[in-house]
């Protein structure tokens, strides 16, 4: 998805995390044939202001050769599943426009839109299909891009996090065959829904990565028993609403360490749950500090947005 896209276009993608004391850069090239390959994963501390950073580091990277992206952060975007609208293709983006302008509280003049396809059952085609429309505001976008144009890094794509973790799902996916993925991150857990390389739902769960890591026994097992009941209703409601896209595991998303949720969740939802190794699906051998599970867990987001296919345009 390119909530914000500029035409320009190189060889693999460098994914910028902009934090308060640091920034993430990580930079994935895709091959034709075989597993995806990290060329750069690394962790820089902030010297001096945003700008300055991402100056010295275009500098010491030639970021302005490259192809840039980043993520808005989870609170500064909504995204709402539709009917699609029954208008040609060429109408369809100021059609959906106009079926948003009055869920967002913003003029949708000042709003960025974009949206993606959600596929829909092959044995009936003339069953409506739905889309998944993403609203940012304008002013959110232009305080996100702010740093990197004036560190003249320049981005070609915004995405957003729902997408990142589709991109690491689809990995771990199997012909004919849809997977769940659950992962923790510093504000939030998000549940992806995935088949064929598309997403299909999207949620978000109430319980961080700092609260599953620093709880004692009893705060973890009532975290854990909060996930295990979302999960439930989310693969019963999954399941309903897409009964051609069977779902073949859970993957879990890699952790600092083991806390006991993936015994806990195989023995509460009905589905096979699998703790992910990205070792066995992507090329670490120019970051072999990637093999540990806790680092994995740390760059998982901005992994999944260095992900983006090449040849796609979500």
């Amino acid at each position: 998805m390119d909530l914000w896209f500029k035409g320009k276009r190189r060889s693999g993608w460098f994914a910028l995390g902009l934090f308060a004391d640091h920034v993430d850069l990580i930079h994935v090239k895709r091959a034709a044939s075989g597993r995806p390959e990290v060329v750069l994963c690394e962790t820089y501390a902030r010297e001096g202001s945003e700008t300055e950073t991402l100056s010295r580091l275009r500098k010491e990277f030639k970021l302005d050769r490259c192809r840039c992206t980043t993520l808005v952060r989870s609170d500064d975007y909504q995204m709402r599943q539709i009917d699609a609208p029954n208008v040609p293709a060429n109408e369809l983006k100021s059609a959906v426009s106009w079926k948003l302008k009055d869920m967002i509280e913003y003029p949708i003049e000042a709003a960025t839109i974009d949206f993606l396809d959600i596929p829909g059952d092959p044995s009936a085609p003339t069953r409506n299909h739905q889309l998944f429309v993403v609203s940012v505001s304008n002013e959110v976008i232009a305080r996100c891009v702010q740093p990197f144009n004036d560190a003249q890094v320049s981005l070609e794509a915004v995405d957003i996090p729902d997408l990142a973790q589709r991109n690491v799902a689809t990995l771990f996916a199997e012909t004919g065959r849809g997977v769940a993925m659950l992962a923790f991150y510093e504000h939030e857990g998000i549940l992806t829904f995935t088949s064929g390389g598309e997403l299909f739902l999207a949620r978000r769960i109430d319980v961080t990565l700092t609260q599953l890591m620093e709880a004692d026994d009893e705060r973890r097992n009532q975290y854990f028993e909060r996930i295990a009941l979302e999960l439930q209703r989310s693969l019963d409601n999954f399941d309903r609403v897409y009964q051609y896209v069977p779902i073949s595991k859970l993957l879990l998303g890699p952790m600092p360490r083991d806390i006991g949720l993936q015994a806990y969740l195989a023995s509460n939802v009905y589905v096979p749950v699998e703790s992910i190794d990205l070792g066995t699906v992507m090329d670490f051998s120019a970051v072999p500090e990637l093999k540990e599970a806790a680092r994995q867990s740390q760059c998982l987001r901005y992994i999944g947005a260095a992900l983006r296919d090449e040849s796609a345009s979500a």
